[in-house]
This record gives C-alpha cells, sequence and structure tokens, in this order.
C-alpha cells in the first residue's frame, strides 16, 4: 500500500491515543532510553497491516527500524515472532496500541477471509467483500480481503453500477432503472441489478446488464435463479452469509458470493508487543 493512501488515517490514530503526550511512558523513561520489542503472535492466523503498524513508529519517529519477520498475507502460527523493532522507548510504547490495533484489525480480516476462500475452494466461484466497512478504513480493510485470498466488489459508490431495491423503487421498476442508467453512464461501467424474486431474475435477464445479484434468497431459489441465469451474466449471492453456510451456497452455483461478514464481523486476531532489550542510548547499537 502507498502510505499516501494511509498517512491521514495513522496520524489521526496517533493525534488520538497520545494527545499532548504520554503521561505514563515519559513520567517513567529518558528521552534517551532505548530498547528492542518484539511483536508476537497469540493464536494462528493471516497477517495483515505490517506496512501501516511501521509507519506508525515512523510517524513519532523515522529512525525507528522495523523489521518484518513475515510479509502480509503469509499464515503464522501461535508464539511467532512476527516483526522486530528498535528505536527510543519512548516511540516505541507511543505507537504501541496505534501499531496493534491496526494490524490485529487487518489481520483478523485476513484470517477470517482465508477460513472462508478455503471452505469454497472446489467450487467455480470467488469470494467477495463489501461496502459494509469501518468508516474511514475501507481501503485498508478491503486491502486485507485480498491478503486473505478474497477479492473486491466495487470501492464505493463511484466505480460501479449497482442497481439496488430503492433504485428499482424510485425508479418504477428494474427496466426503468436500467434504461436510465445506459443513458448517462459510459461502456466501461458495469451494470449490476439486485433482485429478491425470480420474478425480477427473469426482468433483469431481459436488459442489458451485467451480473445479478441474488439478494437474500433461500437456497432453492439462488438454485432456481442460477437455472434462469443460465451463465448470460454473471450470479452474485449476497445477504447473511456467513462461515457457517457459505459452502451451501457456493454449491447453488454462483459465480460470486459476497460476504459483509469479512469486515463488519471479524473477529481481531491477537497480537502483542513486549520489550525484550532496554538501555541507555549509547548502549545499543541503534542507527540513532
Amino acid at each position: 500500500m502507498n502510505p499516501l493512501y494511509f498517512h491521514n488515517i495513522v496520524n489521526e490514530a496517533l493525534k488520538e491515543d497520545l494527545g499532548f503526550q504520554d503521561l505514563t511512558t515519559e513520567a517513567i523513561i529518558s528521552e534517551n532510553h532505548c530498547s528492542v520489542a518484539e511483536i508476537t503472535a497469540k493464536e494462528a492466523g493471516i497477517i495483515a497491516g505490517m506496512d501501516v503498524a511501521n509507519y506508525a513508529f515512523k510517524l513519532l519517529d523515522d529512525t525507528v527500524s522495523f523489521q518484518a519477520k513475515i510479509v502480509d498475507g503469509e499464515k503464522v502460527s501461535s508464539g511467532q515472532v512476527v516483526a522486530v523493532i528498535e528505536g527510543r522507548t519512548r516511540t516505541l510504547l507511543g505507537g504501541e496500541r496505534v501499531a496493534l490495533n491496526f494490524m490485529q484489525r487487518l489481520s483478523g480480516i485476513a484470517t477470517g477471509t482465508k477460513k472462508a476462500v478455503e471452505s469454497i475452494k472446489d467450487f467455480p466461484c470467488r469470494l467477495v467483500d463489501t461496502r459494509k466497512t469501518t468508516p474511514g478504513l475501507r481501503g485498508l480493510e478491503k486491502y486485507a480481503v485480498r491478503m486473505g485470498g478474497g477479492y473486491n466488489h466495487r470501492f464505493g459508490l463511484f466505480d460501479a453500477i449497482l442497481i439496488k431495491d430503492n433504485h428499482i423503487a424510485a425508479a418504477g421498476g428494474i427496466t426503468e432503472a436500467v434504461s436510465l442508467v445506459r443513458e448517462k453512464i459510459g461502456h466501461m461501467v458495469k451494470v449490476e441489478v439486485e433482485t429478491e424474486t425470480l420474478a425480477q431474475v427473469e426482468e433483469a435477464l431481459s436488459v442489458p446488464i451485467d451480473i445479478i445479484m441474488l439478494d437474500n434468497m433461500s437456497l432453492n431459489q439462488m438454485r432456481e435463479a442460477v437455472r434462469l441465469i443460465n451463465k448470460k451474466v454473471l450470479a452474485e449471492a449476497s445477504g447473511g452469509i456467513n462461515l457457517e453456510n457459505v459452502v451451501q451456497v457456493a454449491e447453488t452455483g454462483v459465480d460470486l458470493v459476497s460476504l459483509g461478514w469479512l469486515t463488519h464481523s471479524v473477529r481481531a486476531l491477537d497480537l502483542s508487543l513486549n520489550l525484550i532489550e532496554s538501555s541507555i542510548l549509547d548502549q545499543l547499537k541503534l542507527n540513532i
């Protein structure tokens, strides 16, 4: 990820946590005190957000050395060291919580995505995310989905057409909504229509679109919808899908399975940061 993208996010998180000063650390530890710290996985999972964690420390002090022991997207086991950080102790403790918060959140998403992807690997469909992301963190969370082996749906309202139930209601129907859209968009823009019934699927097939979303349909409805679509366009299953039922959904023959669960309900991966060596400035071989 380009740091230009997440600079403001990390900067705001540091301001929120540090405020004017770290009262505890500055009362106990001198400015010239330095340490070596390790970030360790306390459970198995997929790591994501290493660059963001590094950046949190670099924003506080660009002399900090951050040595990643693995790369994003790799699996770690419980007890495995994922990074070693060297620098002023005040910096390490000041950036600790922000760095871990980002890494734990993104690694949790990557880990959940990997579990879902592995569960449907025998089916010819893709697992994709949604816009149900944490405000301000969408780019990071969608990156974490990719690190877990998933794919990104549209990034926002601006990069693809998705005609949803409220659009259909306002326009007076699927046919009317698609007609209005086609009058205004360029030839490069994909068009997807959300459907809730088989009758809507049949109507959607009668107009020029690229993808039909099967929203909150039963498994039997999905199977029939897939039969009707018959590969004319892509079929996407969406709504209420999680690790417990994703295999059953994939078995219906859909091309895409979208899970809001990946970004709104996964559990953070448990990571910790611990100092393993401390000394005054001139006793550690640090590039400071």
